[in-house]
């Protein structure tokens, strides 16, 4: 039996609990498609190619981390975002996407996700909230900087950008994926060695260097593609439901 829309939305706000957060883009349903799903699509931005690909692949709905309807972003429906809508609408699909609350989610979540990954063991968070989006960790052992960069490369699939911050080992991480390069004082004041983000800016250079504090700037897209993967996984399981996760390739 397919589950029902609502079903869908309510399963996932139960387990994100987004309304503990204050996001920059709407968190649950942003595009209303066909009331009952038997395919759920996930992936990381809805881009015009994710959205092709999911109609190819029959998807009912569609489940990202990087949705629309962003602070800031002007409300006119025209161009590239009338063309997305109008895909969606024209084959009935629902658009899904949750931003910070998957950031966050202490099992399901980005930084979670990218620990498994990595071989992280998580013991606390990288901001002192109830709800930190990063979080610090350790490693089994102490491993030179060239050698957990190469690890990251080799786990996600891309050479990230390696700044050093010093001739010392990497034992203790604080991470945070996205576009988190500016939270390299907070991990610095945490006292880890090294920290790992998304992407990198001019001024993370000099930070890191002046910090003492190694920094990996391992990819935005790469770094997020665990996270959907993860929940949409744990939908379709709770659900009874298909899932295909669909990897867009993104080099930033």
């Amino acid at each position: 039996m397919p589950a029902t829309l609502t079903e869908l939305i309510n399963t996932a706000n139960v387990l994100l609990s987004p309304e503990r957060f204050q996001d920059y883009c709407p968190n649950g349903l942003q595009v209303e498609g066909r009331p009952q799903i038997k395919r759920l699509i996930s992936g990381v931005t809805a881009s015009m190619a994710l959205l092709e690909a999911a109609r190819d692949n029959g998807a009912d709905a569609i489940i990202v981390h990087h949705g629309y309807f962003w602070k800031g972003e002007s409300p006119v429906v025209s161009g590239m975002k009338r063309k997305r809508l109008q895909l969606l609408l024209q084959n009935d699909i629902s658009l899904i996407a949750y931003h910070l609350p998957l950031d966050a989610h202490p099992e399901l979540g980005n930084n979670a996700q990218l620990a498994r990954q990595l071989d992280i063991e998580i013991t606390g968070g990288l901001q002192a909230t109830a709800n930190p989006i990063g979080n610090v960790g350790k490693l089994n052992a102490a491993m030179s900087p060239e050698s957990f960069v190469e690890k990251i490369a080799q786990r996600l699939g891309r050479a990230p950008q390696f700044i050093e911050g010093g001739n010392h080992d990497i034992h203790t991480v604080a991470w945070c994926t996205g576009a988190a390069q500016d939270y390299i004082e907070q991990a610095a004041a945490l006292g880890v060695d090294a920290f790992i983000s998304g992407e990198i800016s001019e001024q993370t250079v000099h930070s890191a260097r002046e910090l003492g504090l190694h920094f990996i700037a391992a990819g935005h897209h790469a770094t997020e593609r665990y996270g959907v993967r993860a929940l949409g996984e744990r939908l379709a399981k709770q659900l009874q439901i298909e899932h295909r996760f669909i990897d867009i390739a993104n080099p930033a």
